[in-house]
């Protein structure tokens, strides 16, 4: 017995040792794989930039260029590569601004973003959520970023750093012309936990379904609960199927005093209360405790992804309402 428990443990602390090795191994070959292609960006822009005609004497240097070096290299340099590595450069004209925890697959694509700002966050994002290039895609596709309420500007964010709206669930496979009920809607959000908890946001830990809540009087069962690490507080979610309404805001209100009365422990801060609706009734917030209480939020959801005008709008009414109701002084 004890010979096979020292067995499992050399196994164990073996695979650790090449675990590591080849993780620096990736690590290594990575950066100078985006270093290559950096200072390849650069020779190619400072070459262009000696041309008065830069457009035609690009596009034809550019078809040369790989031809010699595909022969010369092999693979890894047709032209659109070599495009895509100058677009790299462009981005990012300075290496020190270059992540090298991210692959070159990110960087071809955070490169596409128009401003400099939105491929800084983006990275971030990236190395903090450990996103792949699928989720990075899907995230630029349904403006992840745009659809945070409020720029993060601390290490310790406020709730509406973390809050979205509206969320996109498009990952449910849920379409316009079949309608679910909110139980269904859970029940598919449960099942597609890992997409839900990146479309959440950062830190956020699934706690219970259906929470249940025993009062000296009453029970009562919250349909969503999870931990923020960052916020350091419990989240509960009401999902509805229907417009904002007053009963879910009271509703809403009333859960989150009694979470931080009977489930809230001595370190955590206050709980936030999110509602999640089809429709929001923006004097409805205006008038209700909404506009005043900063732990209880609504948010709007979709369960399938809106073309790209009908979420511009989306987001610019949200940043609209922030601002009326917030002004800059």
């Amino acid at each position: 017995m004890k010979d096979l428990e020292k067995q499992n443990q050399l196994y164990t602390e073996i695979s650790l040792v090449v675990s590591q090795a080849k993780q620096r191994v990736y690590q290594n070959s990575n950066k100078i794989l985006l270093q290559m292609y950096w200072q390849i960006g650069k020779l190619i822009v400072e070459d262009e930039q000696k041309g008065k005609a830069k457009a035609i004497y690009g596009k034809e240097t550019l078809k040369k260029l790989s031809k010699a070096l595909t022969v010369e290299f092999g693979k890894g340099f047709d032209e659109r590569n070599l495009n895509n590595i100058r677009a790299f450069y462009n981005a990012f004209p300075i290496w020190n601004a270059v992540r090298t925890e991210l692959s070159w697959t990110h960087y071809r694509i955070i490169s596409r973003l128009e401003t400099k700002s939105l491929r800084l966050r983006y990275i971030q994002h990236c190395i903090e959520g450990n996103w792949d290039t699928r989720t990075l895609q899907r995230n630029i596709k349904t403006q992840y970023i745009g659809r945070i309420l409020e720029e993060e500007h601390t290490d310790l964010p406020a709730p509406k750093q973390l809050i979205k709206d509206p969320y996109i669930f498009e990952f449910l496979g849920i379409t316009k012309d079949l309608p679910a009920s909110e139980s269904n809607i859970e029940t598919a959000l449960i099942n597609h936990i890992q997409h839900f908890l990146m479309e959440l946001g950062k830190g956020f830990a699934f706690v219970a379904r259906q929470q249940h809540i025993v009062t000296d009087t009453s029970d009562f069962f919250i349909d969503l609960v999870f931990y923020n690490y960052y916020l350091k507080c419990f989240i509960l979610i009401d999902l509805k199927t229907q417009k904002l309404s007053h009963e879910a805001i009271g509703q809403m209100d009333m859960y989150v005093r009694m979470y931080n009365d009977l489930k809230k422990g001595p370190d955590d801060q206050p709980t936030l209360g999110m509602i999640l609706c089809t429709e929001k009734d923006e004097t409805l917030v205006k008038y209700s405790v909404l506009a005043e209480n900063e732990k209880v939020f609504a948010s709007k959801y979709r369960l399938y992804l809106p073309d790209e005008t009908e979420l511009k709008q989306l987001i610019e009414q949200d940043r609209i309402r922030l601002e009326l109701d917030h002004p800059t002084e």
